[in-house]
């Protein structure tokens, strides 16, 4: 009986832990204090001081998850009574928080939410969104009293750089579905969105000076689909949404290769002035653009222009990868002059890892996607040594167009076959020799090849983005794979709630409903 009653209070004493909540990514410093939550109701104040337009923003976008109707959302206001339960939300410049921290502390009595920058305080309001009930989610869910467990946290982001790449060349992706996506960034703390704008199956921006781009470069993707691309004004209503979840959209032009679509649009770009044929296939390195004819710099000039009108992103991304068709010393002559143009342009040069050995200038960003190779890692440490830095998208780790395992029917496995904890365990501060300061970010590339609706996204991104998102967010020394199998285990409800087409990898216990 004495053994009987141990066991009885050992279990008792360990249900009685605080649970670790189930955040993604998981924040610097997290202080679960246990006790009697908070609960949120429909006449719940949320509190701003008075005059701070953005604070009364992002309290909005707390107020409209918490509510579905105009009895169940909460207020948005300046005071509330004394003694009045209340979450406040608050930016105060000189709290010592950075761009995107903030502090919060959560008790029975109420919430108090401090950023120092508006970043900060709507990534506050993601961590309080994660710390509701799932159920919170749901648009039609009716209302009920929502708890928050009693915690103190103490936030910032390891990396600035927290990223995406959507290929919308291979398949074309509607302002809808890009709408979705940098939803799902936000919810996790991501807040680079690259978009890969073309490739040899399509040109998908509207370039005002070179109609035919996408007139005639837009036509075609993977499979001989309709294809499609994006007018000026749809790429202000992405910016504008993005910017309101502080999302930078950072654009790309594969340059001088993958560029058959620009080639069949404008037959100048060819060195025989004829247009090329149109290509639905995934073959890559047979295109190129002429870089010997002046035709061809006029063209990169006038696309680079036309981005930096459009994106105010303070990057432009012109690929630079797989070019098969150029010597060596072509290719330098295009990297070296295409980088000027975008520095004219009062814009900051970006390529992936194959320009690393083409002479770059200080100040350039190398995407780097080859790493685990010895030469092109030698490459990018010189690069950097020369004042480059770097964004880590290795495709061994965060090409999350790979395949989970042998089994998954969308993907590709030329890099492997990417778990869900190939993605997550790795360190992108011991990945090349380079200091710190160097390494800007991570960011996982999503190429379109094999997907072709936004649930195809889904499915890839999911949950391995969630894993990247915790990389660059959370300190290395914070993270661990048993941890974040746990916390991913009890995320899924949210996902579900959301309507996300995510993978249930076996490496994760999707039973869990809350993590110890």
């Amino acid at each position: 009986m004495r053994a009987l009653a141990f066991l009885l209070f050992a279990v008792t004493a360990v249900h009685a832990q605080p649970r670790t909540p189930a955040l993604i990514p998981l924040p610097a410093e997290v202080e679960v204090r246990g006790g009697a939550p908070f609960m949120m109701a429909g006449t719940t104040p949320l509190v701003v001081d008075a005059g701070d337009a953005e604070a009364q923003r992002i309290a909005g976008v707390l107020a409209a998850l918490v509510g579905n109707t105009v009895e169940t959302t909460p207020p948005v206001v300046e005071a509330a009574p004394g003694g009045t339960p209340a979450v406040r939300l608050r930016i105060d410049a000189e709290a010592g928080h950075g761009a995107e921290g903030y502090a919060l502390d959560v008790s029975a009595a109420g919430v108090e939410l401090v950023a120092s920058a508006p970043a900060g305080l709507f990534y506050g309001v993601q961590t309080l969104r994660q710390l509701l009930p799932a159920r919170v989610e749901y648009e039609a869910a009716l209302y009920a009293p929502l708890p928050i467990p009693s915690v103190r946290i103490a936030d910032a982001p390891r990396y600035a750089w927290r990223g995406m790449m959507l290929d919308v060349a291979r398949h074309f992706f509607g302002v809808a579905d890009v709408e979705r996506v940098i939803d799902l960034m936000a919810l996790h703390k991501l807040n680079r969105l690259h978009l890969h704008l073309s490739d040899d199956q399509g040109w998908r921006i509207e370039i005002p000076s070179r109609p035919a781009l996408a007139r005639v470069g837009g036509r075609t993707e993977v499979g001989g689909g309709p294809g499609g691309y994006y007018t000026v004004e749809d790429v202000a209503r992405i910016v504008r949404y993005a910017a309101d979840r502080f999302v930078t959209v950072v654009p790309e032009i594969d340059l001088p290769g993958h560029t058959n679509a620009a080639l069949v649009a404008i037959p100048e770009l060819n060195c025989d002035g004829r247009a090329r044929a149109p290509y639905t296939g995934t073959n890559v390195g047979f295109s190129t653009v002429c870089v010997e004819k002046e035709e061809t710099w006029a063209f990169v000039e006038d696309v680079v222009a036309s981005l930096a009108e459009q994106f105010p992103s303070d990057v432009i991304h012109l690929g630079g990868d797989e070019v098969e068709e150029l010597t060596a010393e072509q290719y330098a002559t295009f990297v070296t002059r295409a980088q000027a143009i975008v520095e004219a342009a009062g814009k900051r040069y970006a390529g992936w890892d194959d320009v690393a050995h083409a002479g770059l200038a200080p100040g350039a960003l190398v995407q780097v996607w080859r790493a685990q190779r010895a030469d092109v890692a030698r490459q990018v440490e010189a690069a950097v040594a020369d004042g480059a830095q770097v964004v880590l998208s290795p495709s061994d780790r965060i090409y999350i167009d790979m395949k989970y395992d042998e089994s998954t029917v969308l993907g590709l496995t030329w890099a492997g076959v990417n778990g869900v904890r190939d993605a997550y365990d790795w360190d992108p501060g011991a990945l090349l020799d380079v200091p710190e300061a160097a390494v800007l970010g991570v960011e996982a590339p999503l190429w379109a090849e094999t997907i072709s609706t936004i649930r195809d996204v889904e499915f890839l991104a999911f949950p391995r983005l969630a894993g990247v998102a915790e990389i660059g967010w959370t300190p290395q020394s914070a993270r661990s794979w048993s941890g974040y199998r746990a916390r991913l285990g009890a995320f899924g409800p949210r996902w579900t709630a959301l309507g996300v087409n995510h993978f249930r990898s076996p490496e994760v216990d999707w039973s869990l409903g809350g993590v110890e």
